[in-house]
This record gives structure tokens, sequence and C-alpha cells, in this order.
């Protein structure tokens, strides 16, 4: 490619030549932001400034094998080998949030947002309004698990406002992390918290026709690349590896015909459902992701609280057992509960309950104990007033939201919000909260007639000892009857807070069950057996019945993400299952239209054009070695191609001979950059390097036809019009020694960074971007 005497400059400036001390797979730039994340083959993250000072290092213990930032960059997600999907705070690299919706390792993640905020039939601009602000409080924060430090619970300390910032999504553009594992599995989730969509590319389908015979195209034994969702959330590109195999209706599957069928393909999926009913979307995301924050609040104030009464009671139990050894030991047939009701009916008191009031338990042990559970039975009330009810309060205030939305059936029946299973969770969020006002009256009572039980023992032990005890707090003797009779050996509080294999269920009296069945005719709960479950069990079947309620829509919504094309690219060859599969430089953009771009009619929609870039392996074809494709316009073709017939624009490069293709990115608008390296017969680390930068728009495309019944590869069609590359003529940067990847480009700053093969960073700018960098610094 021949190019004028100006731009013969070399555009990328060195920075910074840094040592590490592990090699890097993984590097992204910030999009908003000079911050480069890393991660290295230890599976540590590493944060750095554009100066390389070091924010923050984590390490999440598990295999990290992708990496991606939320498009305002402050937060990013980190697919682990787990099938866990991580959310990280930019501030300091604690934990937002982990979602599990794979079975497997992720092998590419994609978080995109809308391109423009929507506007209604009026031209208004339409914004999500959550109005739980003007009846409530803040939400309430999880509770610090006692003896753990702040983060440790994988939630965010009660002074820090990230997590806080991450639900609140009710003023962010809408958007969503797509993931992708390697078992061919794509999720959606909306704002990367709340899932709304699962397609396995296995089973995706393109049908087409042959002779009046119908058709059907699919990828079979597939494995994904790469994802990219468009700006305007209507398409998702899928690059994957795999089998394509067409089915004829009731003849079977048969391969393409004159060409190895396995090979490197694009999938065109249909996600428009995110973009028409994205208003609807953004409202029940933001309802659910809320209600799920405030679940994690009431699961953690119910362990906290159930841990802490635990505690308290173990305190007492060991303290009071030693009661039950010495009435064994005086051979006395009796229970603890009868000695003390001895005492206090007045008759005289037995060298067990003389021993155990005086000499094992004592006044300093009765005070002891007292203190422990009064001070548990305080800060569970705290954390019931603080924390459980306000969450609870809440969830039903959101839940409730939710029920009016879904009897707006033209609307949000489409996405999946079904309203009798809405009508359901309503009435077991109502319930939970019934649940938290009678747990409070339990243990009120409870505490109570402990905190009455001590002030008799008490005032027993001063008789005993023959002491005054005119200053001690008064008692109630029908109390502690009470409590001998019912608490001495039983603990209502912990079977309310508690889920154990043995089901308790709570005695209500007849009179009681008959009021709250008459009840449901007055649109009271139409469960009546509520009464008669515990807090923890009313918990329970409330996030079952969430969990029901919000499956619906994400099985609406992964029903409604359909194939509309399928791109053979190359052939592959076949590799032993016990073989790694071919690594291939790959890259998947969308660029905003340039008034001045040559671009077919066809292939623009909402201003942006997919392009697709890719090495072309040598194997593939016996005449194109050495070469680089670039196509575009294939997310837009699938509506040509409908009609019988189309066209895709498509170029092939052609690298120096002397080096090859290490890594690619696409930069900027309609920019890519090339990182080669010069071939070499002696070690890794000898060798020359070069990064290069091509305008993509500016390619000599060629059109490539397309008919509806894919037989083929294209890119042969390509080998009679290859633009060659030339390094003196380019804009190109040459690197004393050769580097591996990855390649990570900003496209906000103008900057890029190459890793050396000798654990070592190489940070570039480009001189026409110098300025902008620095100012941004």
């Amino acid at each position: 490619m021949e190019t004028d005497e100006s731009s013969r400059v070399l555009p990328f400036q060195l920075q910074f030549d840094k040592p590490l001390a592990s090699q890097i797979t993984i590097a992204e730039w910030n999009p908003e932001k000079d911050l480069l994340a890393m991660v290295t083959d230890e599976s540590k993250i590493l944060l750095h400034r554009f100066n390389w000072q070091r924010l923050w290092t984590i390490a999440p213990g598990k295999c990290i094998t992708s990496l991606c930032w939320r498009p305002d960059g402050k937060a990013i997600a980190v697919g682990l080998d787990d099938g866990t999907v991580s959310l990280h705070d930019v501030e300091n690299g604690k934990l937002l949030r982990s979602l599990k919706s794979h079975c497997a390792a992720i092998i590419c993640l994609n978080w995109e947002e809308e391109n423009q905020l929507t506007t209604d039939d009026h031209a208004y601009t339409s914004k999500y309004e959550d109005r739980t602000s003007r009846f409530f409080p803040p939400a309430p924060r999880v509770p610090r698990m006692p003896g753990l430090v702040s983060g440790d619970n994988g939630f965010m300390d009660d002074s820090e406002d990230s997590f806080q910032e991450l639900s609140n999504s009710s003023h962010q553009r809408f958007n969503i992390l797509c993931s992708a594992d390697k078992e061919g599995n794509i999720c959606f989730s909306i704002f990367g918290i709340f899932p709304i969509g699962k397609v396995n590319i296995h089973n995706l389908i393109f049908p087409t026709s042959h002779d009046g015979a119908e058709t059907t195209n699919r990828v079979s034994n597939a494995s994904v690349q790469k994802v990219a969702l468009s700006k305007d959330l209507c398409r998702l590109i899928v690059m994957c590896s795999g089998d394509l195999v067409k089915v004829y209706a009731g003849l079977g599957e048969s391969h393409m015909a004159g060409h190895n069928e396995h090979g490197l393909h694009c999938l065109a999926l249909n996600t428009s459902i995110f973009w028409n009913r994205k208003n609807e979307l953004h409202q029940v995301a933001q309802q659910a992701s809320n209600i799920e924050d405030l679940t994690e609040v009431v699961r953690t104030s119910l362990s906290v609280m159930c841990r802490q009464w635990s505690d308290a009671m173990n305190t007492f139990q060991e303290k009071f057992s030693s009661l039950s050894t010495l009435i064994i030991n005086h051979g006395f047939d009796s229970s603890p509960q009868e000695e003390f009701l001895n005492l206090l009916g007045g008759a005289r008191t037995s060298p067990p309950i003389h021993q155990f009031l005086v000499n094992t338990l004592g006044e300093v042990g009765v005070k002891r104990i007292s203190k422990v559970l009064s001070g548990a039975g305080k800060e569970i009330q705290r954390i019931v007033l603080d924390h459980l009810q306000p969450a609870v309060e809440v969830i039903g205030f959101r839940i409730g939201e939710l029920r009016g939305l879904s009897r707006w059936r033209a609307r949000y029946h489409s996405i999946g919000l079904d309203e009798s299973l809405i009508n359901n969770a309503t009435e077991k969020a109502g319930m939970l909260l019934v649940q938290v006002e009678r747990f409070m009256r339990v243990l009120s009572s409870v505490v109570q007639q402990y905190s009455n039980f001590f002030n008799w023992l008490l005032k027993c032990i001063k008789l005993l000892m023959s002491e005054p005890s005119d200053q001690l707090l008064p008692y109630n003797s029908e109390l502690v009857i009470i409590f001998l009779k019912f608490l001495y050996e039983q603990d209502p509080v912990k079977q309310l807070l508690e889920i154990s294999e043995t089901e308790y269920e709570v005695e209500i009296d007849l009179e009681t069950m008959q009021r709250v069945r008459e009840l449901v005719l007055f649109q009271g709960f139409s469960d009546t057996e509520y009464l008669r479950r515990t807090l923890a069990k009313e918990f329970q079947l409330m996030e079952l019945s969430f969990k029901e309620a919000f499956q619906m829509p994400f099985t609406t919504i992964s029903r409604k993400i359909m194939c509309e094309d399928i791109l053979p690219l190359f052939p592959l060859p076949s590799l032993p299952k016990s073989s790694s599969s071919m690594i291939i430089p790959t890259s998947v953009s969308y660029y905003e239209v340039s008034s001045g771009a040559s671009v077919s009619p066809q292939t623009v929609q909402n201003q942006f054009i997919d392009y697709i870039s890719f090495q072309v392996p040598d194997e593939c074809f016996s005449d194109i070695v050495n070469c680089i494709c670039i196509v575009r316009g294939f997310m837009h073709d699938s509506h040509c191609l409908k009609k019988g017939s189309s066209s895709l624009e498509a170029v092939l490069l052609h690298v120096p001979v002397d080096y090859q293709c290490v890594d690619l990115s696409l930069y900027k608008d309609s920019q890519i950059v090339l990182l080669l390296n010069k071939a070499t017969n002696t070690s890794e680390s000898a060798g020359d390097g070069c990064m290069m930068i091509l305008e993509a728009s500016e390619l000599p495309y060629i059109s490539i036809s397309r008919s509806a019944y894919i037989d083929f590869w294209r890119l042969p069609k390509l080998k009679d019009s290859v633009a060659y590359l030339h390094i003196g003529d380019e804009k190109a940067r040459s690197i004393p020694h050769s580097v591996i990847a990855p390649l990570a480009v900003s496209a906000s700053r103008g900057v890029a960074c190459v890793f050396a093969a000798r654990k070592r960073a190489l940070v570039y700018i480009l001189e026409e971007d110098e300025e902008e960098v620095s100012d941004a610094e």
C-alpha cells in the first residue's frame, strides 16, 4: 500500500519499558481513565496508572480466564475458570458482586451500553426514576459478621459507597454484560448484576432454503472465541470455531461441500429485544437487582443474629450444665427445673443447689451470663431495626412496584413479567415482614424472662450467703415459673432463626388459625399456614418465590435471542482432543461511520458498522499465505440476505514475508493496530518486533456476493486483490526485540501497551495524541 510522504512518520513514542515479575496473559485499558488492568500467569490482577504507578493487586484465588471493563470504567468484570464472573471496584479492587451463570471457564467478556438516551414519542428523554428514596431512607447495609474485617464476606463496609453505586443503576445508561464459556454458553446480564438471558451456540440455527428444500445451518462442537455486542444492543457477533453442518428437513445432517467443515465462523445473533424493551428491562432489572442486594442483607442479618444468640446460649448452657452433674453426684433423682422450683416455693435448699449457686456459679457468674445474654439481645434487636426490618420493608415496596408493572401486560408480558408469580413473591415478602415483627416480640419476651430469672438467682445467692439484697432489682415469681417450664431447656429464638433438618413448626391455637383463614375473604394472605413457619423458613420460601418470578423474564428473553446469519471465515486443521486449540489473533468492534467513508448503503445502520479482523492461518488455503483479513458490514448484511442475496466487504492484507502477526486490535474510529514479529530461527527473545497502525476505512475493500445457501468458504475470492503491507511505507514503529501478545490499546487516550517476551511491558503513545494524554495525566 503506497502512502504519501506525510504519513511516513513513526506515530508511536515509547513512554515506558518496565520489568515485570510475571508474564502478562491478559491486558485491558480502562475506557475512561488512564488505567491498565493486567492479569499475570499466576492469576493476579494488577492495576497501573499511565505513569506505571501500581494502585492495587488482587488474587481471586482461581484461574482468571478473561477481563472486561464496565463502559464507564468504574468497575471491572473478571471471568474465572469455574464459571464465575466477579465485579471489582476500580478504586481499590474490592469485590462488589459475584455472579455464577456458567458451569465452565469463561472465555471472553464484552460489556456494552446504549449509545444514545431513549426518547419517547414526543422527543423527550426517557429516564427511569427510582421512587424508593421518596418513601424510605437509604437502603440498609449488610451487617458485618463478628470476627471478620471489611470485605471478607464479599460486600463493602458501611463507610464505602462503591457497592451502593454499583447497585444504584437508575442513573446509568442501560448496559449489558455478555459472557461466554468454553462449552458454548453465552449469558447476558443487565448492569452486570441481573441475569436476563442465556443461549448455547450449539442450539442456534439459521433457517435457509436450497432447491425448495427447507434447511437449517448450525455449528456443532463449537468453541466461542470472541463476542461483541453492537452499540445499539440489537446484534451480537460471535466468533467461534466448530463444524458447520446443514440440516435438511426429514433428511438429517450434511457437512459443507468441497471443504473441511471444521473452521472459524461468525454468527450474527438478533438481540433487538434489549433495545426494543430496554425501558421495561431497566425497571425490572433495577428493582430485581436491588431486591437481590436487600435479600443478601436479610440473609447475612439472620446469619449474624443466629451466631450471636448461639454464642450467648452456649455460655449459659456451659455454666448451668454443671447443675445436672451435681444433682446426680448427690444422689438426687430430680431435674434442675424441679430444684429451682423447690427453692422458689420456699422449701429447704438442697445441697446441689446450694453448691451450684454459692460455689460454682456465684454472684460474678450470674452477672457475667446476664450481661452476655442481655448484650446479645440488644445487638440482635439493633440488627433487626437497622438492617433486617428496613431491608424487608424495602423489598416489599420494590416487589409491590413490580406487581403493578406485571399488570401492564401490553408492555411487560413480552419480557416475561408474570403477574401470578409476582403476586406470590409479593405475598411471601409480606409474610416475612409479619415474621420479623413476631420475632421481635419473641426475642423481647425471652430476653426479659432471662433477665428476671437472673435477678431471682442473684437474690437467692445473697440470701444463701447472708448478705444484704435490698439494692437488687426486683423479680416476678410467675415469670420465673414460666421460664423454668418453657425456656430453661428450650430456645424459641434459635428455632425461629435456624433452618435445621428437623422442620420446626410454631404452635398456633385453633382460634387464631380460623381467623387467619377467614381473612382470605378480605384479601388476606392466600397461604394461611405462614404463622406455623419460622422466620428462617419464611425467608427461604421468599427467596424461592423471587427465583421463580425472575426466572420467567430470563427464560422469555433467552427464547427471543435468535441467530440471523452464519458466515464461515476459514477452515481449521483438525486437532487431537488432547492438544490445545489454535490461538488466532482476532478482533471485533463497531466504528462510527464517517461522512467521507465509502461504505455500501446496506452496511450502515444507526451510523455504526462492524469490523471483524483476524489472521488467516497459512494452513487454511494453499494460495493465501501470511495474510490478515478484515470484513465489515456482516451484522447489517443479514437484512439483505433474507431477500435471497447480499454482499459483504472484505480485504486481505499481506504481511511482509519475514514478519508474523502476533496480535491485532481495533482502535478509535476505524483504525487497526497490528503487532508483528520478525521471523527468526534463534531463541524466543531474539528478533525484531513492529507496531503498525492502519486506517481501516481507507483499505481497498472488495465486495463478496453471498446467497442464502452456505456451501463454501469465501476468502479465496479475495486472493487476486491482496493489498501488500510495507513496513517502511506505513505508520509503524520498530521494536528492538520480539514481543508476545497481548496487545492492549486504549481507544480514549491513544495508548498502546505491548508485552515483551522477557516479562517486560512496553507502553507507547501515538505522537498525534501525546498532548491529549499529557493533559489527562
